[in-house]
C-alpha cells in the first residue's frame, strides 16, 4: 500500500474566497497547497470590470501569509452590458486569464449573470480573437426543467450552438456532474476542457437527505445519482488532459447554510488535495492525480506548469468542526471526520 506520494505543486482551476473576513479566514487554506487559483468573481458587487479585478488581486495578495508564494489568477464577470474593449484591456493587464459566464438566477450572487448569450456575441467574438477562455456554470434556470437535468438540458440547448458559433473560443465547463457532460467533453475538441470537484467525486445525492436535510451537502450544480458519480469518478481518474482540478470550495457562515432558505455551497479548501487524494486512491489511481491535479489546468490556460513539489503521505488527522470567522463559524465539507492523507510542503 502506498504511504508516500510527491507530486508536482498543483492549482486550483475553480475556487470562490469571498472578501474582507472570509477572504482573510479561508485564503490560507488554499495557499498552503495551491501555487496558483482561478478566482470566481461573483462578489457583490461583482468583479465586472479590469479596474475591479486587479482591486481585488490586491486585496488577495495582502491577505496571503508571510512566507507564501500564491498567484491569484482574477477573472471577469460576463454581464450583458460587458463590452469588447473590457475584454482586450483585461488580456493586456496580464493578471486576468478569463470570463465567467453565470446564467442569470443560476446561483449564488448570479442575478447580475447574462440573459441570453446571443446578445453577447460580440465580446465572445472578441474572446475568441484574444484566446480568453470562457467559464460556464453550466445549468438552465428555466423552473419547468427539473434542477437534476438542469445541467445536460443546458448542454444540448446552449453549449452546443455556442460552440457551433464560436468554434475556436476556449471554454471550461465548470464543475460537472453528469455522465452527459462528461460524454460530451469527451466528444469535443481540445478547446474545451472541464472541472471536477472533490464533494462531487466523494458524495451522491443521497448525502443531502441522510437523517434529514443535511444543508451543509447542498451544492449548485446539485449532487446527482451514483450513476453521475461514477461517471466524473472513471473520468477524473482516466489521465485524460480535458479534466482538471476545480475545488469550487464555496465558503457560507453556518447562519447562511443552517437557515430556511440555506445557501449553495460546499467549503472543501481546508482539506482539497487531501480529498482528492483518497478518491484516487480508492480507484486505484494515484499515479494520475500528479496529471490532474498539476499538468493539465496549466496546459489548457497556456501556463507554465509549477516547479516546487508537495509531499501526502499517510498520516490520519481529524478535520475541524468549523472554522471561525470573526464571531460567525463556517462548517467544513466533512466537518470532524478523519482523513488518511497529510500534505507537507517540499520546495
Amino acid at each position: 500500500m502506498t504511504q508516500e506520494i510527491t507530486l508536482t505543486q498543483p492549482d486550483d482551476w475553480h475556487i470562490h474566497i469571498r472578501d474582507d473576513l472570509i477572504l482573510q479566514a479561508v485564503l490560507p487554506h488554499t495557499a498552503r497547497v495551491f501555487a496558483r487559483a482561478i478566482i470566481m468573481p461573483n462578489l457583490k458587487p461583482p468583479i465586472a470590470t479590469t479596474e475591479q479585478a486587479l482591486a481585488y488581486r490586491k486585496r488577495i495578495l495582502a491577505a496571503v501569509p508571510a512566507g507564501i508564494d500564491f498567484s491569484p489568477l482574477m477573472t471577469l464577470y460576463l454581464t450583458d452590458n460587458t463590452q469588447p474593449e473590457e475584454i482586450r484591456k483585461a488580456k493586456a493587464s496580464g493578471y486576468i486569464h478569463a470570463v465567467k459566464f453565470y446564467p442569470a438566477g443560476a446561483t449564488t450572487n448570479s442575478a447580475f449573470g447574462v440573459r441570453d448569450l446571443n446578445q453577447v456575441d460580440a465580446v465572445l467574438n472578441t474572446m475568441q480573437q484574444e484566446g480568453v477562455p470562457l467559464l460556464i456554470h453550466g445549468e438552465v434556470v428555466d423552473k419547468s426543467v427539473d434542477i437534476f437535468d438542469r445541467e445536460a438540458v443546458f448542454i444540448e440547448q446552449h453549449l452546443i450552438p455556442l460552440r457551433q458559433k464560436f468554434p475556436e473560443l476556449k471554454v471550461v465547463l465548470e464543475h460537472i456532474t453528469t455522465q452527459q457532460a462528461v460524454d460530451y467533453v469527451l466528444s469535443q475538441d481540445d478547446k474545451i476542457a472541464a472541472t471536477i470537484t472533490p464533494h462531487h467525486l466523494l458524495l451522491n445525492r443521497n448525502a443531502m437527505f441522510e437523517g434529514g436535510i443535511q444543508p451543509h451537502y447542498y451544492c449548485l450544480p446539485i449532487i446527482k445519482r451514483e450513476t453521475h458519480r461514477q461517471a466524473l469518478l472513471q473520468a477524473a481518474t482516466s489521465g485524460n488532459s480535458k479534466f482538471f482540478l476545480g475545488t469550487d470550495s464555496a465558503p457560507h457562515l453556518k447562519q447562511f447554510k443552517e437557515t430556511s432558505c440555506g445557501c449553495a455551497g460546499i467549503y472543501s479548501a481546508h482539506a482539497a488535495l487531501e480529498l482528492y487524494a483518497s478518491v484516487f486512491e480508492e480507484q486505484n489511481a494515484l499515479d494520475k492525480l500528479e496529471g490532474f491535479a498539476s499538468f493539465y489546468g496549466a496546459d489548457f490556460y497556456g501556463l507554465p506548469r509549477n516547479s516546487n513539489k508537495v509531499r501526502l503521505f499517510k498520516q490520519p488527522w481529524q478535520l475541524p468542526e468549523s472554522i471561525s470567522i470573526g464571531e460567525d463559524r463556517l462548517i467544513p465539507m466533512f466537518a470532524g471526520r478523519t482523513l488518511e492523507w497529510s500534505v507537507c510542503f517540499v520546495k
